[in-house]
């Protein structure tokens, strides 16, 4: 008979629990219950509902590089690379529920943790376009610029692209998403031939 993890039983139940619930609304006995443990079993992995959480968000976390490392072809151009990975970590965002639920509660209650927790998720996907624009820069694929400006700027006017702009008008193809967003960055960005 195999022998059963309790606690990825735990952070099974505790993922399932945050992304139905929220995390405000999130008890230690409905991961128990869930889980199908102890209550007393969650605290001997997890001291508290917030290292639980933080659990969770580092394994999202990890689970983003790794869409991200996919995602990169080194014989690809710098925008090429940016929007497939832009791209794919913003639909397994939108497919995981956890940031649905996170993004709701934040929105409607202002709750601190759920904000906190994209927060961290954010920062993570803006450390590496940073990293992503340095590298064009060196290579000279775009001009000299800040890279952390121009990594917020590029990330919110991906999410405006893909997910805010159907509030106001009729949701972007990919490939229209692609273009305003040549549009808009690659084509202020891109290092221009100099004219000899």
């Amino acid at each position: 008979m195999a022998v059963v993890d309790r606690r990825q039983l735990v952070l099974q139940a505790a993922t399932k629990c945050f992304s139905l619930f929220g995390y405000k609304a999130t008890t230690m006995d409905q991961v128990a219950k869930i889980a199908n443990v102890g209550k007393g079993t969650i605290y001997t992995f997890f001291t508290n509902k917030e290292q639980l959480f933080d659990e969770i968000l580092r394994d999202v976390i990890i689970e983003m590089k790794k869409i991200a490392e996919r995602e990169v072809k080194h014989d690809k151009p710098f925008f090429d690379n940016l929007h497939r990975v832009l791209d794919a970590l913003l639909e397994f965002r939108s497919e995981h529920e956890l940031f649905i639920k996170l993004s709701q509660e934040s929105r409607d209650f202002g709750t601190p943790q759920a904000g906190e927790g994209l927060d961290k998720i954010e920062r993570v996907v803006l450390e590496y376009l940073e990293r992503e624009v340095e590298q064009a820069i060196r290579q000279g694929e775009i001009k000299d610029c800040d890279p952390k400006i121009v990594s917020v700027v590029m990330f919110r006017l991906y999410i405006v692209l893909t997910a805010e702009l159907n509030k106001v008008h009729v949701s972007l193809s990919k490939e229209q998403i692609k273009d305003y967003f040549q549009l808009f960055l690659s084509e202020g960005l891109a290092q221009k031939a100099l004219n000899c």
